[in-house]
């Protein structure tokens, strides 16, 4: 599942989300869904099916108690993976893709340690200060994301969330400053990594390019390299062996840079979306 649907399933989300589970005759659990019933645009769903439990109808039975739920509203679902079966259902059900979210690693062996990136004059490049930064984190945020359907729809409750997570780590959120930070100064971007526990993503632990953003206002500054470099030696020094990172696949400029960087496509989440549908 996406981090947001665990971290509603461990905290509850915000008013109109339902959670849905599938269960066999045993009472064992064979598939889980997550609903968003906002007021406006397309109602979002999430859904799983637990592997031993495949091609036995739980995944068409759990589509239509979403599409219920949905009613008359365009619905989009996220399916990980990419599966023959999911693929087969959605299609089947009259849905089209709607997003392709390629996940993509690479080898941290071949990353600089000890990177000095050039920085335009007075930035400098500094950690993230809990109960201090948030704001302007969130700020150049918003502006760096205006156009994702939700990175930048995040609130200070969405950062205080991972803030609380045992994998937060305030030495691997790379802030690049224009000023002093407390006088003036002024966020230009960040490149905010993650290092996930083994069994995560992996056997062994995996770094992540968690959140790579710059302010509008701050492009062709080549800050976005400068902070990929300090935050992948980072990650390295803290011993995963890989990196990840998840990128649209239609955003083809940044797919052939990280390529061209030595990630490589490792799996793949496609969101099918059902239109809108007429009374």
């Amino acid at each position: 599942m996406s981090e947001e649907t665990e971290l509603r399933l461990q905290h509850g989300g915000p008013d109109g989300g339902r959670d849905l589970l599938a269960r066999g005759s045993d009472g064992s659990l064979d598939g889980y869904a997550r609903i968003e019933l906002g007021d406006d645009g397309d109602v979002q769903a999430e859904l799983v099916v637990d592997p031993g439990s495949r091609r036995a109808g739980v995944g068409a039975a759990m589509l239509t108690r979403l599409e219920q739920l949905a009613g008359s509203r365009a619905l989009r679902f996220w399916a990980h993976g990419d599966l023959p079966g999911a693929r087969a259902l959605a299609r089947a059900r009259g849905y089209g893709r709607a997003r392709v979210l390629l996940q993509m690693r690479r080898d941290l062996s071949g990353v600089d340690p000890d990177p000095h990136p050039s920085l335009p004059d007075g930035v400098h490049v500094a950690a993230f200060r809990p109960g201090r930064d948030e704001e302007a984190w969130l700020r150049v945020n918003a502006r760096a994301f205006a156009t994702h359907p939700e990175q930048g729809r995040w609130t200070p409750e969405d950062l205080r969330l991972r803030e609380k997570e045992p994998w937060f780590d305030p030495a691997g959120f790379l802030m690049a400053w224009r000023g002093d930070p407390d006088d003036g100064g002024v966020l230009l971007g960040s490149h905010w990594t993650k290092v996930h526990p083994p069994g995560d993503v992996a056997d062994e632990p995996v770094g992540e390019i968690y959140v790579l953003g710059i302010d509008p206002d701050a492009q062709g500054m080549r800050l976005g390299r400068a902070l990929t470099d300090l935050g992948l030696a980072y990650l390295r020094s803290q011993g995963p062996a890989q990196v990840l990172l998840y990128v649209e696949e239609d955003n083809a400029t940044a797919v052939a840079l990280y390529e061209h960087s030595g990630f490589r496509r490792y799996s793949v989440d496609v969101a099918w979306r059902r239109e809108l549908l007429l009374r």
